[in-house]
């Protein structure tokens, strides 16, 4: 039988839609489309880097109740609600996932409110950031 962790922060929208922030079954972790809402201030940062950082600190936050972090995850889906911003979303993203290197989806699509102005999902599996990986090169 598998074990099953469902974590909920509070969020009133988690009852109202019956979601959890995160999914662990087993080492096997799903984490909610995040925004970047600052938990202590629940301000959104109005600067994209600084809004994008703010989501990758959600994230790391709600990996860390499961005991994961960042480099545990394995595949992630950016959000990013104008596509002229995809560039800075992608730089800012990129200097904190260099060297973790998920799998990557980045699409443009309507956000639940222009304040946001990125958002993420992760899957992540607990234990991956001590794994040996090997890196292969193909042509596609």
């Amino acid at each position: 039988m598998p074990q099953v962790i469902k974590v909920k922060t509070g969020n009133k929208f988690e009852e109202h839609g019956s979601y959890s922030r995160v999914v662990a079954v087993d080492n096997m972790i799903f984490v909610s489309n995040t925004a970047g809402r600052n938990p202590a201030t629940k301000l959104i940062p109005e600067d994209l880097t600084e809004q994008t950082n703010q989501v990758l600190d959600n994230l790391a936050s709600a990996l860390k109740s499961v005991d994961a972090g960042l480099g545990d995850v394995v595949s992630a889906r950016v959000f990013v609600q104008f596509p002229e911003d995809v560039e800075t979303v992608m730089t800012a993203y990129g200097h904190r996932m260099r060297g973790i290197n998920p799998t990557l989806t980045m699409t443009c699509p309507p956000l639940g409110s222009t304040q946001y102005k990125v958002e993420i999902d992760v899957v992540a599996i607990r234990g991956v950031s001590q794994a040996e990986v090997k890196e292969l090169h193909i042509s596609l």
